[in-house]
């Protein structure tokens, strides 16, 4: 009798163990594997001519995502960054982007630069219904279910800066820019409004991505005098282009530049006494007096060094990650379409000021600022607007299928 308590006894307990255990497998697969992390995939360039400009966006979207993680994650999960190298090749950078969507299973797309990259990477994005964030100033003329666009739209950089050169500095205009799809738009528009001020445009160039040899432009800059240069060149060829002026005797103060795509880390590159007096137009400039931006340089400093710079397109790559971050969190989920859904509703404030989706255009709303910048790497912020502008891909003074025909016609040229 005595060994057959025993017996169930021991019996008992060998259940009671089994079912801790099998408690304990269950909770583990419940809040450990069935939780992991949620993966992004970030689409820039590591090599080829716009290397310069896109690595300091990829350690803007890290500097976010740790910040993300270090809080608690998302909902009880980790954020897993998975970088791609763009290498300077719109069609390599889609197939990278298809690529995570479909072997790596990320949940968001952050990254492109070049208007190029961008149009090669929305087919895939709109294939498969996922969601891409851009961090650039573009030319406009786009909208997609699947594109949130941080950067500045056209009436949010490049408009404002072409009305106050001409307010400013004269009506004679020589425009200059790489060959695709982003510089022949904008200066469309550009065209467009200087022309309805009495604008005089004196020239009209066009150099392929990376071009070197810009001495010939130059010299028919210096011959036409114009009151100012609007520069829409974007990669390495900003170097060559300034040191072409510096070697024509062409300084600031003789004709000004105003480039849509040199920030902080182009001064950096190219040598600030290069382009000393000259302009650009951003959102944000690391000079930017607030609070937000003083904290936000502080932290990405102690993360990446002391002796590194910020500019606007690290800080709509940061404040991309931060929105959809919250987002995720609102939704309780990674899923798109509640995401996107909430994040269409997002504000935030961010380093360059408030900041706030618009919900008809995937853009948002942003201050502008024209900048002159500085022998020490800065920027002296010398107009800004009065509050946030509202987003206008699409310039009101032509209907979007007469835009849509305009940038058709442009892009053909482009090739």
């Amino acid at each position: 009798m005595q060994n057959l308590l025993r017996g169930k006894f021991n019996l008992l307990v060998a259940i009671l163990v089994a079912a801790v255990l099998l408690a304990g497998v269950l909770l583990y697969s419940q809040y450990g594997r069935a939780k992991p992390g949620i993966k992004i995939g970030v689409l820039h360039s590591l090599s080829g001519t716009m290397a310069p400009s896109e690595v300091p966006l990829v350690d803007a979207v890290r500097l976010a995502v740790e910040e993300a993680n270090q809080s608690g994650g998302l909902n009880g999960q980790t954020i897993e960054m998975i970088v791609a190298d763009c290498r300077s090749d719109a069609a390599y950078c889609a197939q990278q982007a298809e690529k995570l969507i479909t072997q790596d299973g990320v949940q968001a797309l952050f990254g492109c630069w070049t208007s190029d990259c961008r149009k090669a990477v929305k087919a895939v994005v709109e294939k498969y219904h996922h969601l891409l964030f851009y961090p650039l100033q573009y030319e406009g003329l786009e909208q997609s279910p699947d594109i949130f666009y941080t950067g500045a739209a056209p009436n949010q950089q490049i408009i404002p800066m072409a009305f106050w050169a001409l307010q400013n500095h004269g009506k004679r205009y020589y425009l200059i820019g790489s060959d695709y799809i982003f510089p022949r738009t904008a200066n469309r528009t550009v065209k467009d409004v200087l022309l309805a001020q009495g604008g005089q445009l004196l020239g009209e160039r066009y150099l392929p991505l990376g071009a070197s040899d810009i001495a010939a432009v130059v010299q028919e800059i210096a011959a036409q005098r114009p009151d100012f240069v609007v520069n829409t060149l974007n990669g390495d060829s900003n170097l060559h282009f300034f040191r072409a002026l510096r070697a024509a005797g062409i300084d600031a103060k003789k004709i000004p530049v105003f480039s849509t795509s040199i920030a902080e880390v182009e001064l950096a590159a190219i040598g600030a006494d290069l382009v000393a007096g000259h302009y650009a137009a951003w959102n944000y400039f690391q000079s930017v007096d607030s609070d937000e931006n003083k904290a936000f340089i502080a932290r990405f400093r102690q993360r990446f060094g002391k002796e590194r710079v910020l500019d606007d397109p690290m800080e709509a790559a940061y404040i991309g990650v931060k929105l959809w971050a919250d987002s995720v969190r609102n939704a309780g989920t990674a899923d798109l379409t509640p995401v996107k859904n909430i994040f269409a509703q997002q504000s935030m404030a961010a380093p360059q000021g408030i900041v706030a989706v618009d919900f008809n255009t995937g853009h948002l709303w942003k201050t502008v600022r024209i900048g002159r910048a500085r022998a020490d790497g800065q920027f002296d912020i010398v107009w800004q607007s009065d509050t946030a502008v509202h987003p206008a891909p699409f310039p009101f003074y032509r209907s979007r299928p007469e835009w849509l025909a305009e940038q058709h016609a442009l892009a053909g040229a482009a090739r």
